[in-house]
């Protein structure tokens, strides 16, 4: 079993009230206070794993003392760090984040990327994207910057077609042609992959794809590609914590020779370092 604290969002939601009260002190206490372990926010596939070998293997030996608190969505590692509540997170590329950010006030910036886990088209009926029919059903990550991505990978294997100048706010709105007639259900990035019995197709994202036993190199019938791709995954804290002591060393630790042979005996080209 991983040495690791598994939050979910409704276990987050039944904490809220004592959070709220509670938030001020621990924003600056994660500001200043650095004695005390580092309390990294991370999805549980790929990033806690990768964390939990980081603890395990490379921590104590760096003098860290480092512990893995795993969430399942989108949302509460970025406002557990705002808070306070962990003091970084790993789990998200610079797109979200821009968005999430301007969206909600927050103040969280990017330390170091680690890995991409490319996006993947799956389906549980056919084995080529072309023998999608006319009128099929494709499911979609619902939040703006994930709704976008898929498109794009989409339009990037001749599926559709979007409007010229396109950028990271993309909806099935912005589509200029759609030769099957596609239609799109847009679920929760979680929820995309559990949705294949009742679609035709899904985008899912990679660590949600690992997850549910799909092997995004193996199974996606069009996959993103990872050159010169801005979706890399980073170690994030909130503003002003950047150079905080334990983070540095942790940055150092996710870039290091044995992270990357980790990614790679580990994940087989479905997780690739980005550094």
């Amino acid at each position: 079993m991983r040495n690791t604290a598994r939050i979910t969002a409704a276990a987050l939601a039944a904490g809220a009230l004592t959070l709220g009260l509670t938030a001020c002190g621990a924003g600056q206490g994660a500001a200043s206070d650095t004695s005390g372990p580092l309390v990294v926010a991370a999805s549980p596939t790929p990033h806690a794993e990768i964390l939990t070998y980081v603890k395990d293997n490379l921590a104590k030996k760096a003098g860290l003392d480092l512990e893995v608190r795993e969430f399942t969505d989108y949302v509460t590692p970025n406002t557990a760090t705002e808070d306070g509540s962990v003091d970084a997170n790993y789990f998200q590329n610079q797109p979200y984040l821009d968005d999430f950010n301007k969206k909600n006030g927050t103040r969280i910036a990017p330390v170091v990327t680690v890995h991409l886990e490319p996006l993947g088209l799956y389906s549980n009926t056919i084995d080529k994207a072309e023998d999608l029919k006319s009128g099929a059903t494709v499911a979609v990550p619902n939040d703006t910057v994930n709704e976008a991505r898929a498109l794009k990978l989409l339009d990037a294997n001749g599926i559709i077609t979007l409007k010229d100048g396109v950028g990271n706010e993309a909806t099935p709105a912005d589509i200029a042609k759609n030769p099957k007639k596609l239609q799109f259900k847009e679920l929760e990035a979680a929820q995309t992959p559990r949705s294949l019995d009742d679609v035709d197709a899904a985008v899912v994202n990679g660590n949600y794809a690992i997850e549910s036993d799909l092997r995004p190199s193996e199974d996606a019938l069009v996959l993103e590609s990872a050159e010169n791709n801005p979706y890399g995954n980073f170690l994030a804290v909130k503003e002003g914590n950047e150079d905080d002591p334990r983070v540095r060393k942790l940055a150092e630790l996710l870039t290091s020779d044995e992270v990357r042979k980790f990614i790679e005996d580990e994940y087989d080209g479905s997780v690739t370092a980005s550094f």
